[in-house]
Order: C-alpha cells, then structure tokens, then sequence
C-alpha cells in the first residue's frame, strides 16, 4: 500500500489526536493533494513549518497505530467479512435445498449488517 494511502487511512482512525495545526496539514497535503507552499500560503506559515508539522503528524499516527492496531484489525475483519460473502455465495449456487437457502440468506444479511458497522 501507497504511504499515501496508508497515512490517509491512519488519519481516518486517528486524525482527531492530531493537533488542529498537524491535522488540517495533513489533511490539505493526503486528502486535497495540495502542495507544501499551497498549505503554507494558506495557513500563513513558512513552507518549512507546513512540513515540520506534517512529518511530526505522520509520526504520531503511525505510533498510534504501533500501539493501538486499529487500523489494521479493521482490515483483517473486512477481508474475513469478504470471505464469509464469498464462501456464502459459492454455497448457495452449490446446494438447492430450501432450507439451507434460508440459512444462506440469514448469513448473507448478518455479514452484510457486520459489514455495515464496520
């Protein structure tokens, strides 16, 4: 994965333990692919302070998720939620019988309501 993608992800799961300073950086520099000196004309703040702020940013996120794994057990839980979808449908065009089709169709609406809260 991208470091840009992967720091827009952290952000997702962390970005409110940032300072506002770090967070809105961040946010202007990985979600709205601005440049240093855009942010920096922006924020009133030397191009210098714009990536200080990010690089220290970057570093908090990325030692939350060391802790804290949220990031990472989300992922786990939605490939494993993909899965059961897949096993599920590969059951329902094996196997005819009525009643396993009603068991198919609770499973896919708990996955789906699982997937929901995820």
């Amino acid at each position: 994965m991208s470091k840009n993608l992967n720091i827009s992800i952290l952000m997702d799961f962390y970005g409110q333990l940032l300072t506002d300073k770090q967070y809105d950086a961040m946010d202007l520099y990985y979600n709205q692919d601005l440049s240093l000196a855009e942010i920096a004309e922006d924020s009133g703040i030397s191009r210098q302070g714009v990536h200080d702020a990010i690089k220290r940013g970057e570093k908090q996120l990325e030692e939350l998720e060391e802790k804290l794994g949220l990031a990472a057990r989300f992922a786990a839980v939605s490939r494993q939620v993909e899965r059961i979808k897949t096993l599920v449908e590969e059951i329902e065009e094996e196997n005819t019988s009525p009643k396993l089709q009603d068991k198919i169709a609770e499973l896919k609406r708990l996955s789906d309501e699982f997937e929901n809260v995820i």
